[in-house]
C-alpha cells in the first residue's frame, strides 16, 4: 500500500489563460503577442483580467487597471468573452480526462487543476514528471494555449512548483519535494507568493518579524496562532512542506451548510437610495435561483463597502497602499421565522439590513447579499410558520416559476421589472454577463 511519501500530484495551469484564448483565436502566438483582456466600454479604470506572458515580462503585472499600463507600450485589447473562456476550459477538461479519471481531477479553477497521477505511473510506465510532460504538450498541441506544471509529492508542494517554480523554468515544469522546497525557498521573498499566504496574513507575519516560510517554520507557534487562529496550524505544516489533504479527502468533502451569493463592484459609487435598488434587484435574483432550485433559506445577510475619500486615499497611498478595493464596510444579517423562497420576505429582509446598518452619509462602492442556511424544499425538520398566508405564497411561488420559464426559454432580459428600468439598476447588464464580465454573447 502506498503511503503519503509515495504519492505523486501535478498541478497545471493554462498560462495567461484569457489572453491566451484570444491570442489563439486571432491566429497570433500567445507567449510572444502583446494582448490584454479588458472591458474599454466601462473606464480607464477597469481591470485588466489577463495580460499576455510577453506584457508581463516588459513589467506589466497581472490584474492591474488599464490607466496603469505604461503609455509607451503598444497592445492589442481583447474585450472579455467569459463563454468562449468557459468552452475552451471544458474543451481541454475533455483532454485531461483522456488520460485519467475525474475521481482523480480537481477542477480548482477555471484555468488550473490538480491530478493525482499515482495509479498512472504504472499503467503508462512513465515518471510523474514525463506524464505531466506529456499531459501538457498534449494540451498545448490540441488548443494551442501554453500551459505550465508543477509536480510534488503532496498537493501542497505540486501548487508551489507551479506558482514560483516553473514560472521561472524555460520548460514550464517545476518540480519540488520538501527537502528541495526547503533549500530553494525558504528564503523566498515576497511571502505572499506563497499559496494561501494573502497580504493580510503577511501584514501579521510581519508584525512578529516574519518574512519567509523558513522563518515561520523555526518560530515559535504561540504568537502565530495568536495572530492567525486556527489558520496557523495550515501555515506551519506548509512551512515544513507537508500536506495531509489528498485527492480522496478532497473528492469526499460535504459541506455542512451552504449559501448562495450575489455580488457586485459598482462602476461608480452609488448613493444610499441608489444602492438600495441594487440590494433590491440582487435579492429578487436570489430569491428566483432558490425557486428555481427548489431550495428554502434559513436567513440572509446584505454587506456593503463604501468608496474611499479623497482623504482615505491619500492616506493608504502615503502608507504604499496602492491596491485598494474600497473603504470601510457595514452589513448585518436577518434569520427567518422559518425557512423560505418568498422573494417578498428575502427583499424586504434586505431593505431592513440596509436601514438599521448602512450609513446614508457614505457612497457604496461594493455589495454583496447571501442567503444562508439554504435547504431542500423537503427537508426535514423545518419549522412551519404559524402566521404565514401559505395561499399568497403559493401564488407567489407559481409566479416566479413562471418568471423563471419565460427567462429560460427567451434569456434574462425577455422579463423585467420595473425596478430594473431605472437608471442606477444594474441587472439588464448583469442578465448579459458571467461571473460579473461580459460573456461575448450579448442579447
Amino acid at each position: 500500500m502506498k503511503t503519503i511519501r509515495d504519492k505523486q500530484y501535478l498541478c497545471i495551469d493554462l498560462k495567461s489563460f484569457y489572453a491566451s484564448v484570444e491570442c489563439v483565436d486571432r491566429g497570433l502566438d500567445p507567449l510572444t503577442t502583446d494582448l490584454v483582456v479588458a472591458d474599454l466600454s466601462r473606464t480607464q479604470k477597469t481591470i485588466c483580467l489577463a495580460v499576455s506572458p510577453s506584457l508581463k515580462a516588459k513589467g506589466v503585472r497581472n490584474r492591474c487597471r488599464v490607466f496603469e499600463i505604461p503609455k509607451h507600450l503598444r497592445y492589442e485589447v481583447a474585450p472579455p468573452r467569459m463563454a468562449r473562456y468557459i468552452e475552451v476550459s471544458a474543451q481541454i477538461y475533455g483532454i485531461y480526462l483522456n488520460w485519467m479519471s475525474k475521481d482523480d481531477i480537481h477542477v480548482y479553477s477555471i484555468d488550473e487543476a490538480f491530478f493525482d497521477v499515482t495509479p498512472y505511473l504504472t499503467l503508462y510506465g512513465l515518471s510523474a514528471r514525463e506524464l505531466g510532460e506529456r499531459i501538457r504538450s498534449d494540451v498545448v498541441a490540441r488548443t494551442g494555449i501554453p500551459a505550465t506544471c508543477g509536480m510534488g509529492p503532496n498537493l501542497y508542494l505540486a501548487k508551489v512548483a507551479l506558482d514560483i517554480t516553473a514560472k521561472h523554468s524555460p520548460d514550464f515544469f517545476g518540480e519540488l519535494d520538501e527537502e528541495s522546497y526547503k533549500q530553494t525557498l525558504w528564503n523566498h521573498r515576497p511571502i505572499t507568493d506563497f499559496w494561501r499566504v494573502g497580504h493580510g496574513t503577511a501584514r501579521r507575519l510581519a508584525e512578529l518579524g516574519i518574512h519567509t516560510m523558513g522563518q515561520v517554520a523555526v518560530a515559535p507557534p504561540g504568537p502565530i496562532y495568536d495572530a492567525l487562529g486556527i489558520d496557523a496550524e495550515i501555515l506551519i505544516d506548509h512551512a515544513w512542506g507537508v500536506e495531509p489533504v489528498e485527492m480522496r479527502h478532497i473528492k469526499a468533502y460535504q459541506p455542512q451548510t451552504h449559501c448562495l451569493t450575489n455580488a457586485q463592484i459598482l462602476g461608480r459609487d452609488y448613493a444610499y437610495d441608489d444602492a438600495l435598488t441594487v440590494f433590491k434587484e440582487m435579492a429578487d435574483v436570489l430569491a428566483l435561483e432558490l425557486v428555481e432550485k427548489g431550495k428554502l433559506a434559513s436567513s440572509v445577510v446584505a454587506w456593503a463597502a463604501y468608496g474611499l475619500t479623497d482623504d482615505e486615499r491619500a492616506a493608504m497611498r502615503a502608507e504604499g497602499n496602492v491596491r485598494y478595493w474600497g473603504g470601510p464596510s457595514d452589513g448585518g444579517s436577518y434569520r427567518f421565522v422559518s425557512p423560505t423562497n418568498s422573494r417578498r420576505a428575502i427583499i424586504d429582509a434586505v431593505v431592513r439590513i440596509c436601514d438599521e446598518n448602512l450609513s446614508r452619509q457614505r457612497m457604496v462602492h461594493r455589495l454583496s447579499v447571501t442567503l444562508d442556511g439554504v435547504v431542500d424544499n423537503a427537508a426535514s425538520g423545518i419549522q412551519l410558520e404559524l402566521f404565514a398566508d401559505e395561499q399568497a405564497l403559493a401564488r407567489e411561488h407559481r409566479r416566479q416559476l413562471a418568471v423563471s420559464a419565460v427567462r429560460e426559454k427567451f434569456g434574462k432580459n425577455s422579463l423585467l421589472k420595473g425596478i430594473d428600468l431605472l437608471p442606477e439598476a444594474t441587472a439588464r447588464e448583469r442578465n448579459q454577463q458571467i461571473g460579473g464580465h461580459r460573456s461575448g454573447k450579448e442579447e
